[in-house]
């Protein structure tokens, strides 16, 4: 059977090499302009190919822009009190916090943890109250027991300390802003007024006894009959960790580990504090620790760094 020929248009274009001078318009869309992206796959890892979006490489990439280039330390919470300018005329509320102890417990790598973090320990504890396990990683890591232990991310190697260093006061300057975060102070079972800020009921007009009520939880039949997830209710108010942004350094004192920052600190009196650099302000130009100390350590000497 003979092959079929395509029927050829009577005034179909011909070609450009036959006839040059015949003028033609080309319609250009967003295909011709625009070259298709390749859509990446997921079982292809090739270090040529983009960082795809769902990947722990990449979510490491968008957490970075809000991790601090150093550690921070733990704080004890001594109080409030206040600084006056003699110049401005403006009196200032403070808080008072102490460093005790603090010392760099642990190093976490990318390569065995997945992420940059460093471990910190404050204050002391009597070794029977430690158990085994615990006193096992202390000796492991060759430094002494701690009371209170937290971790601080950081956002590359350039964060990490060597394990062991001291992390006095100076590691904060004046002038600089930090982040506090810390377990507010608990105010047991508290209503609706007090929890939620709540106006209350009326307090005349036929009102008794149920002034400072929540009043309805919800609807009967029309929702269901049950109190929606979320509802503001009555219930245990405080204790849970509150953090305050961009305070303001105020006074440091490295002889007697005391950080006085502007503002109130959440917590009450004597308790754990996590200080480190603010995320929402510009990074300190302060490196800590000095590099000479650094040199030291990992040389295996100890060595205590020089006032500021």
């Amino acid at each position: 059977m003979p092959p079929r020929q395509t029927p050829t248009r009577l005034f179909a274009v011909p070609p450009t090499f036959l006839c040059p001078s015949i003028p033609r318009q080309h319609l250009r869309t967003i295909l011709s302009i625009t070259k298709p992206i390749p859509k990446p796959s997921r079982f292809n890892a090739s270090p040529h190919l983009p960082v795809l979006g769902t990947s722990h490489t990449a979510a490491l990439a968008r957490k970075s822009r809000t991790l601090p280039l150093r550690t921070g330390a733990l704080a004890i919470k001594k109080g409030m009190t206040a600084l006056y300018d003699a110049e401005s005329a403006k009196r200032t509320p403070c808080t008072v916090l102490q460093l005790d102890r603090v010392q760099i417990l642990g190093v976490k790598t990318r390569k065995e943890h997945g992420y940059w973090a460093l471990q910190v320990g404050a204050g002391t504890k009597e070794a029977r109250n430690v158990t085994r396990p615990e006193r096992g990683h202390y000796a492991k890591q060759g430094v002494p027991l701690k009371r209170h232990i937290a971790e601080f991310r950081v956002k590359d190697e350039a964060g990490l300390i060597p394990t062991g260093t001291n992390l006095t006061a100076d590691l904060f300057s004046v002038g600089q802003y930090i982040d506090a975060k810390a377990d507010s102070r608990g105010m047991g079972f508290a209503g609706g007024m007090k929890r939620h800020g709540f106006h209350g009921q009326p307090a005349s007009h036929g009102n008794s006894l149920t002034h400072r009520a929540m009043g309805s939880a919800g609807a009967s039949q029309g929702s269901g009959s049950r109190v929606l997830p979320g509802k503001k209710m009555a219930g245990r108010m405080g204790g849970e960790q509150v953090t305050v942004q961009s305070l303001r350094v105020m006074s440091v004192d490295r002889e007697l580990g005391i950080v006085v920052v502007a503002g109130a600190v959440p917590g009450p009196k004597g308790c754990v504090v996590k200080v480190q650099d603010a995320i929402k302000k510009p990074w300190p130009d302060a490196v800590w620790p000095p590099t000479e100390v650094v040199e030291a350590m990992r040389e295996g000497v100890e060595k205590v760094p020089a006032a500021a």
